[in-house]
């Protein structure tokens, strides 16, 4: 296991071997999720770690898949899909062409969730949806869009909360073990990888979500994303954030307002 004063040299030697920039994630959680890594690959010391990096290149992906951390469900949280639902969609509507960033998409749930609402807003059509993540392994998994059918009941039930028109179930094809989300909500989304931390404006979009991505970002860093979310957006273009995050510290929030205060939705202004 490693300490928080080794986090610096791993950091350094990342940025240099493979041009991942974690200086700005929170220290803390950084350190377990390396000592996680280090655990299930049977790695005891930092010189271990050092030369797993160095000498591995192609188990890479393994570590940064275990950094970072893919927690979601369909329609998590429905308040805020309702929120959205009320507040943003029938603004979105206006537009002749929608663009949606879904960024840090984890396995995809999330992005899926948006689709099939505005399938049935009828905004499907018009819309195109970019879901990007740093985690190859994520983004393989979103791509195929398989989901266990272990906790349907519970995003069945979140998908009614929300608002929902119909059943879930009639966006699925199931075996019995696994549901796949019907390839017409597919067509629409394009899975891509993005790294927050290092490159730039993906494309200019009228909604832009990043939820409880930033909770493992340093206030430096999280200021870095936000502004880079504010120059994706255009005028009267919409950011929504997770409810644990906030603008209120960032260098651009006077530029935008508040739509929902407690499922963090805002709208950029100037």
């Amino acid at each position: 296991m490693i300490e928080f004063s080794d986090l610096d040299e791993i950091v350094f030697l990342i940025k240099k071997q493979y041009g991942y920039d974690f200086e700005g994630y929170s220290r803390a959680s950084f350190l377990r999720r390396i000592n996680r890594f280090m655990e299930i690959s049977e790695l005891l010391t930092i010189v271990d770690l050092k030369k797993e990096l160095v000498n591995y290149p192609e188990n890479f992906n393994v570590f940064v898949n275990e950094i970072v951390v893919n927690v979601s469900e369909f329609f998590r949280d429905p308040n805020f899909y309702k929120s959205l639902i009320n507040n943003v969609f029938p603004y979105l509507e206006s537009y002749p062409r929608i663009n949606i960033w879904s960024a840090g998409c984890s396995f995809g749930e999330e992005t899926y969730s948006l689709a099939i609402l505005l399938k049935e807003m009828s905004l499907l059509d018009k819309s195109r949806l970019y879901a990007t993540d740093i985690s190859t392994n994520a983004l393989d998994k979103a791509k195929k869009g398989i989901f266990s059918n272990r906790d349907f009941k519970e995003y069945s039930k979140n998908y009614f909360d929300c608002g929902g028109k119909a059943s879930l179930n009639q966006y699925f094809v199931s075996d019995g073990h696994n549901s796949i989300i019907n390839s017409e909500l597919k067509k629409d989304i394009l899975f891509s990888r993005h790294n927050l931390v290092t490159e730039g404006v993906f494309k200019e979009c009228q909604l832009i979500l990043c939820r409880n991505v930033l909770i493992y970002f340093n206030e430096e860093l999280q200021n870095k994303v936000l502004k880079l979310f504010y120059e994706s957006l255009p005028v009267y273009g919409f950011l929504a954030i997770g409810n644990k995050e906030t603008l209120r510290f960032s260098s651009v929030s006077d530029k935008f307002k508040i739509i929902d205060s407690k499922q963090k939705i805002y709208q950029k202004i100037r």
